[in-house]
């Protein structure tokens, strides 16, 4: 990872994390031992639900699919720079669409 994705990252978290609070979301952090973890936990309809946030295309995320294992959410957020779409009890969101969350 060269340092302009390690910095798209966080700008794309950062951005995340101020739409939802903007939303009024509380946010949360979970991981697992230390080895996998979930951006964000937001509460909605009485429901914990995970939110993954990648900056680019590269949408593959074990720690969404461990906390899915674990806890079998009612359904998943992942953000990212792909269109909005619903599989597999994932919820795709586009980066530019996060404050429709």
């Amino acid at each position: 990872m060269t340092e302009s994705e390690h910095f798209r990252g966080i700008f794309a978290e950062n951005y995340a994390a101020c739409a939802l609070r903007t939303n009024g979301y509380e946010l949360y952090y979970w991981e697992s031992d230390g080895s996998v973890e979930v951006d964000f936990l937001i509460i909605r309809d009485d429901h914990v639900i995970p939110v993954e946030c990648k900056a680019g295309d590269h949408v593959k995320a074990k720690s969404l699919m461990v906390y899915k294992g674990k806890y079998k959410p009612a359904y998943s957020i992942r953000i990212s720079s792909r269109n909005f779409g619903f599989m597999d009890g994932i919820k795709s969101v586009p980066l530019y669409a996060v404050f429709c969350i």
